[in-house]
């Protein structure tokens, strides 16, 4: 198949842009629907600076099922790669039904416009969350599920199961990317994680109390079960990551699939705590962060990290970026923002 069209939801997000960056580097097509609900048009130019090829971009809402549709009748798509969801986990505690209503309408209504235009081919952005806190780790693709602490991980585990059962329905073929804590930006310093408002993850968090536009970071709980008493979490660089999206384009177009829906974790089956990452940061940034610990928080598991030998061994994927460049490419990019002048000779 020559230059495979590729629609990618959400796709001016930080995981949904660098993956665009990848699969245009692979020669993909590729078309975006995004809403702009936690992302920037000017991302749109960025992606082009890098790749040289501006994407076909709609500014249209997954929950509008007309709109969805008609996206999809107008366009040829051999893939779709379904990103775009309500993220945070705080959020979704607190927010329950508006997590509820997005991400299980916005995947219904792609499902069902796959469905009506014959496009059989999905690769699905799942998440960690949905093994809860594992009564084993590392975690595996096998490994149980456990209640999930937040409504966005239990949007994951639906997501997934109304896949299988749509897979197994005949309706399409599926590949779920179960990925860990993404982080870093693209080196170029063009693209990056951009919340908005206060961020949600830890590690926008870090470099915005760095750059001082936050005054002082919170250490969640430093009484878990863990060496030094604060979560662990598995962390990969968002390039790494969108390079398993490729990979799994590569395979399901390649039909190279042994089953209808596969499942495969992304992580770098490192774990890695806050503390751990704090000091990390000091050290490769020469910045001192001002932080504090405080008690736990709702819905964060003390520990989870990821088994990625099935991908390895299955997907031919394997996470390549180190701690110390997720840490530089994420305070280049910060220092980006803020238009500073970024250290060093940083390529695209």
């Amino acid at each position: 198949m020559t230059n495979p069209t590729i629609l990618v939801t959400g796709g001016l997000g930080y995981i949904g842009s660098h993956t665009v960056v990848e699969l245009i580097n692979e020669g993909f097509k590729v078309i975006i629907i995004d809403n702009l609900s936690n992302s920037e048009e000017f991302i749109i130019d960025r992606i082009e600076q890098i790749t040289g090829v501006k994407p076909v971009f709609y500014n249209a809402d997954l929950c509008d099922e007309p709109a969805v549709q008609k996206i999809f009748s107008s366009n040829k798509t051999e893939v779709v790669i379904h990103f775009a969801a309500f993220k945070s986990v705080n959020e979704s505690i607190e927010k329950p039904l508006l997590y509820f209503k997005n991400n299980i309408a916005s995947l219904q209504n792609v499902l069902q416009a796959m469905q009506n235009t014959g496009v059989k081919n999905l690769i699905f952005s799942s998440s960690a969350t949905v093994y809860g806190q594992p009564a084993q780790l590392p975690a595996t693709e096998e490994t149980p599920f456990e209640k999930p602490l937040s409504a966005y991980g239990s949007t994951k585990q639906m997501g997934e199961e109304i896949l299988e059962k749509c897979c197994n329905a005949g309706l399409l073929n599926s590949i779920c990317l179960r990925y860990f804590n993404p982080v870093g930006a693209h080196n170029s310093a063009l693209i990056g994680e951009l919340p908005k408002g206060v961020p949600a993850n830890l590690f926008p968090y870090v470099t915005q109390t760095a750059i001082g536009k936050l005054n002082e970071i919170t250490v969640f709980g430093t009484d878990y079960d863990t060496p030094d008493g604060s979560c662990i979490r598995d962390y990969i660089h968002v390039v790494d990551l969108a390079k398993a999206h490729v990979a799994a384009c590569k395979r399901i177009l390649e039909n190279n699939i042994t089953s209808v829906y596969e499942v495969f974790n992304i992580g770098t089956g490192n774990g890695i705590s806050v503390l751990e990452i704090i000091k990390s940061f000091e050290k490769y940034t020469q910045q001192k962060l001002n932080y504090k610990t405080g008690n736990r928080r709702s819905g964060d598991a003390p520990a989870v990290y990821a088994s990625t030998a099935k991908a390895n061994d299955i997907l031919k994927w394997k996470a390549e970026l180190d701690l110390q460049q997720m840490i530089e490419s994420a305070w280049n990019w910060e220092l980006s923002i803020a238009g500073n002048k970024v250290p060093g000779e940083i390529s695209s």
